[in-house]
C-alpha cells in the first residue's frame, strides 16, 4: 500500500476592520504579509482588499503542512500583528481547507 503525500494546507483569513482603524490595520497587514512570505513552509501568502468594502481584507495562504502553519502563528511577526491591532478588528475568521482536485 502506497502512503499518500500530505496535501498543502490552504488558509483563507477574512478580516473586517473597524473603519477608524483602516489605514493602521492595512499597514500592519502589509508588513505581516511581507514577513510571512519568507516563513519556512510558506508556499503562497497574498493579501487582498475588497473593492466594494475597503474595510474588508482576505489573506490567502498555502502552507506545506499544519506544522509550518503553527510555526507561522507563533512567529514574532504574527504575534506582533495580533498585539498591535488588538481592538481594531471587528471580525477575524480563519477557514482551513485542503485541495481535493
Amino acid at each position: 500500500m502506497q502512503t499518500q503525500t500530505p496535501k498543502p494546507l490552504t488558509i483563507v483569513a477574512t478580516i473586517k476592520v473597524k473603519a477608524d482603524h483602516l489605514e493602521r490595520v492595512k499597514s500592519e497587514l502589509l508588513q505581516l504579509t511581507k514577513a510571512s512570505q519568507s516563513d519556512e513552509g510558506c508556499i503562497q501568502y497574498d493579501l487582498h482588499q475588497d473593492n466594494a468594502n475597503l474595510d474588508k481584507f482576505i489573506v490567502y495562504e498555502v502552507w506545506e503542512n499544519n506544522e509550518f502553519l503553527q510555526q507561522h502563528v507563533q512567529s514574532p511577526h504574527f504575534q506582533n500583528y495580533i498585539k498591535v491591532t488588538e481592538g481594531m478588528v471587528d471580525e477575524f475568521i480563519i477557514t482551513e481547507m485542503t485541495v481535493i482536485s
